[in-house]
């Protein structure tokens, strides 16, 4: 059985390199030499992937450690406890090893992001059914504190893109939806982690697209710009509508129908022109972020100046997922 240890935040890797600082190593029947290195390697690790359990701590650890998924990492909810004691994370799978977390999934280029990806599971309930519906759990201050912490050692260590740092929802829009909108992912932009867009170039964009509508395959290519996996249909289908939802739960959670809105575009227009202005869809790319070339024609898709596409509201299980 697989022992459950409070590992602290350094991976497991590094405690081997310091353990065999030495020249030469001995294991059974030979000796490995260390005294020469080569430069020419780079680490798996280009993705950091965040969850929420769905269940409390001993339930989690115990579905983490068990035969069918598992994760590098597990936030509990810290205790109460005075002093400046830090807080506990459980590491379960060493950072060099590949964790069983993400499933089927994509992100830009990538997909199959168990095998670049480092997994970190928060303790957190989800949805949770109420006589008034359901109601998003809340991240304690503390838990994100430590979330925060984590975060930025192992993006300082493995020097992760700002836009790599996604939560499921993301990475398999059609399948999940954790973190969830009740994440915090505002405050792990201000702590240096992620990605946000600014307030003034959202305004500025809105105003833009406004004039000028986008037709509904410009959003899917800006979306898959972005990083979602997505295929460009020109159509309001539903990968579009769980795409679509993922994003504004992340970026606009007080309203995550799932129906593009010109809010919705303004907020992805800026993130492109912030973080990956050569990503923007080509019609966007003259002369302006979001103007169109004087011979270019209007949309052919429904205009969304009346935004008519409809989806199916969000349909949440017990277990949030």
């Amino acid at each position: 059985m697989r022992a459950r240890l409070a590992w602290p935040l350094v991976s497991v890797m590094m405690l081997s390199l310091v353990a065999c600082a030495g020249p030469t190593e001995r294991r059974d029947g030979y000796r490995v030499d260390h005294s020469h290195r080569a430069d020419a390697y780079n680490s798996r690790v280009r993705h950091l992937v965040l969850h929420y359990t769905s269940h409390g701590e001993q339930r989690a650890l115990a579905t983490l450690t068990g035969p069918r998924v598992s994760s590098h990492y597990l936030v509990p909810v810290p205790a109460q406890q005075s002093g400046s004691k830090a807080p506990r994370i459980y590491q379960l799978v060493p950072e060099h090893e590949r964790a069983w977390h993400a499933g089927v999934s994509a992100w830009g280029t990538s997909s199959n992001l168990n095998d670049t990806s480092i997994g970190i599971e928060i303790i957190n309930d989800g949805p949770v059914a109420t006589a008034e519906g359901w109601v998003w759990s809340a991240f304690p201050a503390a838990q994100i504190e430590a979330v925060i912490a984590l975060l930025q050692d192992l993006s300082q260590r493995y020097q992760i893109d700002p836009i790599n740092i996604v939560g499921h929802a993301d990475i398999a829009p059609q399948r999940k939806i954790d973190p969830g909108p009740a994440f915090p992912w505002q405050q792990l932009y201000r702590a240096g982690l992620g990605t946000w867009p600014d307030a003034d170039a959202v305004q500025r964009h809105q105003a833009q697209l406004q004039q000028t509508p986008p037709s509904l395959r410009d959003l899917q290519e800006g979306l898959a710009a972005w990083g979602y996996p997505i295929h460009i249909s020109g159509e309001a289908d539903a990968q579009t509508c769980a795409v679509v939802r993922a994003f504004q739960m992340r970026y606009r959670a007080t309203d995550y129908r799932g129906a593009p809105d010109l809010e919705t575009a303004a907020i992805l227009w800026a993130l492109l022109e912030k973080y990956r202005p050569a990503l923007l869809p080509p019609t966007r790319a003259a002369p302006s972020i979001t103007g169109r070339t004087l011979n270019q024609q209007p949309p052919t898709e429904a205009a969304w100046a009346n935004w008519a596409v409809s989806c199916p509201a969000l349909v949440l299980s017990t277990d949030g997922r």
